[in-house]
């Protein structure tokens, strides 16, 4: 049980870390060619999507990383 949420938990953060690093704005190659990012704009579509499926990993990783913490304390 612990070597799964273990193993689930690392699947689980990969998975943030990749949806935060989609998200970056303002580092990519659109700056570099005249892209204002100050701009405020509303997320839209698959920017939206990207945004609220990182809000629950984050939920899940604190989740998880609570219940392995409990198990093991």
């Amino acid at each position: 049980m612990n070597l799964f949420l273990s193993a689930a938990e690392i699947i689980i953060s990969i998975a943030l870390m990749a949806s935060i690093l989609l998200q970056a704005r303002g580092a990519g190659l659109s700056s570099a060619f005249g892209g204002d990012s100050a701009v405020y704009r509303s997320r839209r579509g698959i920017e939206k999507r990207l945004f609220q499926f990182t809000v629950l990993l984050a939920i899940l990783f604190v989740i998880f990383s609570l219940v392995v913490y409990r198990l093991v304390g």
